[in-house]
């Protein structure tokens, strides 16, 4: 298969630059439609079941000083998320959707689960925390990743892209469940102690220093099951491989809340620094691991596009390579300006999504329309390097004649 596009010219050829064609949007049909009814109508139910929530704590100043304290942990945690993204950026409505369904959607969700549950069965303290809390928390997050996944298959390429999603919507639970929290440690009752800016200071330390990670870390596990799922061409792993990590996500939540129960809470610590603190450390050592596992797909993969003469060969670091990419950037933003850096980016992130859906074909495991949408990003490509402010040889010499595509 051969990407059906012309090489536009160089800015220093003296040629009039073609018209730089919009970036390809994929139609999603019904189950676009779907998904934005589905994800509309549940925030706005999340949304009415937190504020009754709030409302009946009766104390507007406790959650207000709860929403303050459940803000603080969130941007590092989105930051280190939004790190692991750079070589792919997410969409940004798609990352602010994934937050706000763990906010408003999982939580009130759990919420009203685990309150029919105690009301019904007259379930204990214990099974609700140790049983009910992690399976129905579990799959409320989730879900989002699955949507994602139905509706909007190709924004998940691997791995590193369920971790995002899912990671994203564990902060945003984390969040909402912080504010309940925090403004329960203020108002003071038995279980929280004797209220006051104190205790909320106290539980801060616990949740939002110490444990601000608990949440994410659960539902990454998914997030890894679904990443797997997407990238395998293996059956069974692209049925149990999501399976295996709702049930990890789950035994983990089990034991972390499990183990405030354990000998009157003695081994909250020890699960603390023997359990979670080590998952923690795996989880890192995982998203790094993948995160450069994804620069290397990506270089790879462009050097075999540059082979076949989509993108010239000096031009594949400074579009895989982060450090050379923001060098590109500020490059161009210091001889043409703040559009000329505008018009680089563009040109990057088109070429890194070329790059992915190249090593997809490659992979065996692209989408039906990746011929349409390759001859898309190949045009766009091509119109986009018209206008750039180029190092003078690769300027001149321009990508090389186009071989067929893999």
């Amino acid at each position: 298969m051969t990407w059906t596009a012309g090489d536009g010219p160089g800015p220093a050829w003296g040629f009039q630059p073609p018209a730089i064609p919009p970036a390809s949007t994929r139609k999603h049909g019904v189950r676009g439609v779907l998904f934005s009814l589905i994800v509309g109508a549940s925030l706005v139910g999340g949304a009415v079941v937190m504020a009754i929530v709030l409302i009946a704590v009766g104390r507007p100043e406790a959650v207000a000083i709860g929403l303050v304290l459940a803000i603080l942990p969130v941007g590092p945690l989105v930051a280190c998320y939004l790190w692991l993204d750079r070589y792919e950026p997410e969409p940004v409505r798609l990352l602010l959707l994934a937050f706000a369904w763990g906010a408003l959607v999982a939580t009130g969700a759990a919420i009203l689960l685990q309150t029919a549950d105690a009301i019904i069965n007259s379930s204990s303290e214990v099974w609700s925390a140790v049983v009910m809390a992690p399976i129905t928390e579990e799959a409320g997050k989730g879900i989002f990743v699955l949507l994602l996944l139905w509706s909007r298959r190709h924004v998940i390429d691997g791995v590193l892209d369920g971790l995002v999603y899912a990671g994203l919507v564990g902060i945003g639970f984390a969040f909402t469940e912080n504010i309940l929290y925090f403004a329960g440690a203020y108002s003071g009752d038995a279980d929280m102690g004797p209220g006051g800016i104190g205790s909320a200071t106290t539980l801060f330390v616990l949740r939002g220093i110490f444990s601000p990670f608990a949440h994410p870390l659960f539902t990454s596990a998914i997030g890894i099951g679904v990443g797997i799922m997407v990238s395998t061409r293996s059956r069974p792993l692209k049925v149990f491989a999501p399976i295996v990590g709702y049930v990890v996500a789950v035994l983990l939540h089990a034991a972390w809340n499990g183990s405030a129960f354990l000998d009157g809470g003695r081994f909250f610590l020890l699960t603390y620094l023997f359990a979670m603190v080590p998952g923690f450390l795996v989880l890192v050592g995982l998203a790094l691991w993948f995160r450069v596992r994804e620069g290397g797909i990506l270089s790879r993969s462009m050097t075999d596009l540059a082979r076949r003469g989509y993108v010239h060969p000096d031009e594949v670091p400074w579009l895989t390579r982060l450090p050379a990419r923001r060098s590109a950037r500020n490059n161009a933003a210091m001889r043409g300006g703040p559009e000329a850096a505008r018009l680089m980016k563009e040109y990057q992130q088109q070429a890194i999504e070329f790059a992915a859906l190249h090593h997809r074909v490659l992979r065996g495991t692209a989408p039906k329309d990746f011929a349409d949408r390759g001859a898309l990003m190949a045009h766009r490509l091509a119109a986009l390097r018209a206008h750039l402010m180029l190092p003078q040889h690769a300027a001149q010499s321009g990508p090389r004649h186009r071989r067929d595509w893999a």
